[in-house]
């Protein structure tokens, strides 16, 4: 599916909208003139402003060809390729329901893996990258930035 830049660029209007009035909730600091809403608020900003320049490309483009507002891509005619994308969406639900049971380096293995094997990696190489990124990922995250990844059954072993 592609739907024309004005919808989607209306989409994130309505979306950066949400983001700075969920801000106002938020509390101050007190004795600072900003607080925690000052960096969603200036996101928020840019993608406003960045949806505006893709709404007007897409109603520009819209008057001079004629457009639909919503098509289908050539790629959702072919089978492989919509299951390629359907796999994709399962994966990322496998990891919102395994990650905490199976833990992240299982969880993220495991996709990987998967992913790699389905769009035709040799399965050696697959392995090894799914492994070393794996690490990588879980190092990155888990020690340098100190982020809580879910440990899973490798609990005991962690």
């Amino acid at each position: 599916m592609r739907f024309n830049d004005a919808v989607v660029g209306a989409l994130f209007i309505l979306l950066a909208g949400a983001m700075i009035a969920m801000t106002f909730s938020f509390p101050p600091f007190p004795g600072q003139k900003y607080g925690p809403s000052l960096f969603p608020r200036i996101i928020a900003s840019g993608i406003i402003l960045c949806s505006a320049m893709l709404v007007l490309r897409g109603l520009k483009e819209r008057r001079e060809a004629g457009g639909p507002w919503l098509g289908l891509a050539d790629w959702m005619h072919r089978p492989h390729r919509l299951a390629s994308f359907a796999l994709m969406m399962a994966a990322m639900v496998f990891y919102i329901l395994a990650s905490e049971p199976l833990g992240f380096i299982l969880t993220a293995f495991l996709i990987q893996l998967c992913l790699f094997l389905w769009f035709g990696v040799r399965p050696l190489t697959a392995l090894l990258v799914a492994v070393i990124m794996t690490g990588l990922v879980q190092y990155f995250f888990g020690s340098l930035m100190r982020v809580p990844l879910p440990r899973g059954i490798l609990d005991s072993i962690l």
